[in-house]
């Protein structure tokens, strides 16, 4: 099978890995342009780019792919390098740009997605986080034929992977990432032998994962600790829960629920396992944390910078 590959983060760059190490011929990959990134905000290659220029595979990086959008003329070069790039299918991961119809019509088998969910349950951007935000037990990965929903297209492959009580959304990115590369590569052999079928999806059970916004990290310390511990660890790494104590932001990293009844926000205690605050139901025991322009800390070696004491509250980042 011949493969043009399109992605951007690293979720794309271990499925092109898994497809390179199996040695399927990438003739070309389009991602996104360079982005500003980190204190000098210099611009930096995606993790998908890294990787195709480092194993000199071809890169493309429009801004668009829309021929009647504000970058017709790139968008008019991509079309016509992909229609004059001797490949079979598309394989499509976390790319975060749309596929308009004409750019889907081009490979000969259609384009193939990489969807970080158990479909139609969490269409859209941000499968991962909210499968955990959400108390969800398990996802997993899909691999469907894409047309021109919102990840509406025909199943191919699925499989399962549980969610951990603790699972950040970081941790349970990479097993997912995995799990996707392993499937594609499965997929692509099934395709070349005509063993790959095609299932509707289904119409119930629809839910959408919208991008996640940063003010959603603002924790109200007014919700139940399972919420609030969901929502942690759905934000970690990122964008990263916050709290606010006196002119201070904080992040929260790492928490334990824990029985309590007081008045939300209130610290009831400061120990060695971490700082107990009250919420709406319960309490959260925070284990690791973060000052503004600190590292990730240890509770215990956060604390030695940055003094807690009970009886202060903890409130909503304004």
């Amino acid at each position: 099978m011949r493969v043009i590959f399109a992605g951007t983060p690293e979720f794309a760059a271990v499925a092109l890995a898994a497809l390179h190490d199996a040695g399927i011929d990438i003739p070309l990959v389009l991602t996104q342009p360079d982005r500003p990134a980190g204190r000098g905000m210099q611009l930096h290659a995606s993790p998908v780019k890294q990787f195709a220029l480092q194993h000199h595979i071809p890169v493309a990086q429009p801004t668009s792919l829309r021929l009647d959008g504000k970058f017709s003329d790139q968008a008019e070069q991509t079309h016509a390098l992909l229609a004059s790039t001797p490949h079979d299918v598309m394989v499509v991961a976390a790319y975060g740009l749309i596929l308009p119809p004409s750019v889907l019509a081009i490979p000969p088998q259609g384009c193939i997605n990489i969807h970080a969910s158990l479909l139609p349950r969490w269409r859209g951007a941000a499968p991962i986080h909210r499968a955990i935000e959400s108390g969800d037990a398990e996802t997993g990965i899909t691999i469907m034929q894409m047309d021109a929903g919102l990840d509406t297209g025909d199943m191919l492959l699925m499989a399962r992977e549980p969610i951990l009580p603790q699972d950040t959304t970081g941790e349970l990115h990479d097993r997912l990432a995995a799990l996707g590369g392993r499937m594609i590569v499965d997929a692509l052999q099934r395709l070349s032998e005509g063993r790959l079928t095609a299932t509707p999806q289904p119409d119930e059970g629809v839910t959408y994962a919208a991008k996640i916004s940063k003010n959603e990290a603002a924790l109200d310390l007014r919700l139940p600790a399972s919420t609030l511990l969901r929502q942690i660890n759905a934000f970690n790494p990122a964008p990263g829960a916050s709290v606010q104590l006196g002119d201070s932001v904080l992040k929260i990293w790492r928490a334990e629920r824990v029985a309590a009844s007081a008045e939300p926000g209130l610290v009831l205690a400061v120990d060695a396992r971490g700082v107990t605050i009250a919420c709406g139901e319960d309490a959260l025991l925070l284990t690791e944390l973060q000052k503004p322009g600190g590292k990730r800390l240890s509770a215990a070696n956060f604390l030695q910078g940055f003094p807690i004491e009970a009886g202060q509250r903890l409130q909503r980042t304004s």
